[in-house]
């Protein structure tokens, strides 16, 4: 039994050899390592470049807003400085007025007369659902009840 097992082993590794070992064969499987390495180097470092593009892309959004926000505060220190501003500020802070003007005092908790709202002039509102919105959008219903 152990000398069959033998000459079965050596058969296999014969066979093996002579059939799969080949030249062809080891020159294809070096191909395709180089090609599976190269592949692989590839992907990362395509990886790598999305990730470093994707940190530029950002560096470039926060120097973006940097700079909209010092052009905002440029604009607001220019208003701040400007003879209007500091001309509706005394008006507002102390109260102050240009030759000539009147000042309306009001009390508390008024509406000034330029902003009365009657109540029976506002707009009634109808609580609906979503599906009877569309119903009366599609119909014109709500067309009608603009126009009335």
């Amino acid at each position: 039994m152990k000398n069959i097992n033998k000459i079965n082993i050596r058969r296999w590794y014969y066979h093996i050899r002579h059939n799969y070992i080949t030249p062809n064969n080891i020159v294809m499987i070096i191909g395709l390592v180089i090609a599976v390495s190269w592949a692989w180097g590839s992907v990362q470092a395509m990886e790598r470049n999305y990730t470093l593009q994707k940190g530029v892309d950002l560096k470039r959004y926060q120097l973006r807003l940097a700079q909209l926000q010092k052009q905002k505060l440029q604009y607001e220190q220019n208003y701040y400085s400007s003879d209007e501003y500091k001309e509706l500020a005394v008006r507002e802070k102390l109260g102050l007025v240009m030759p000539g003007e009147k000042v309306l005092i009001l009390p508390e908790n008024t509406v000034p007369p330029d902003e009365e709202v009657s109540i029976s002039a506002a707009p009634r509102v109808v609580e609906q659902n979503n599906i009877q919105q569309w119903i009366n959008f599609l119909s014109g219903a709500s067309f009608h009840s603009l126009r009335d």
